[in-house]
């Protein structure tokens, strides 16, 4: 059984930083691409940022300069470090992983259970 587990996350004001990570355990196979969502109340989840492989990444546009992904392939375990943080931030925050499991050739995509980030002004 795969699973994405998340930990992190958090209270912290305005200006301040936080960092998430989510490790992929299971029998896998490999993990492609790695990124995370978030959804605040009332709004549609949306991308923060991903990470391929081969550490190519993409970020939403309100979070670049802020915000770093990168990921650990051996560990198979994605991080998000969010700094200057803001109260727009304030969501929960899912961690996302395209993983083939152990025995198979394709991909099926991963959520985690998401964590609370809140921003307090």
């Amino acid at each position: 059984q795969v699973q994405l587990v998340e930990s992190g996350g958090g209270l912290v004001q305005t200006g301040g930083s936080l960092s998430l990570s989510c490790a992929a355990s299971g029998s896998i196979f490999r993990v492609n691409i790695m990124g995370w969502y978030r959804q605040a109340p009332g709004k549609q989840r949306e991308l923060v940022a991903d990470i391929t492989r081969g550490a190519n990444t993409n970020y939403a546009d309100s979070v670049k300069g802020r915000f770093t992904i990168s990921r650990d392939n051996v560990k198979n375990v994605v991080y998000l470090q969010m700094n200057s943080l803001k109260p727009e931030d304030t969501a929960v925050y899912y961690c996302n992983a395209d993983i083939a499991a152990a025995g198979t050739s394709w991909y099926s995509k991963y959520w985690g259970q998401g964590t609370q980030v809140t921003v307090s002004s």
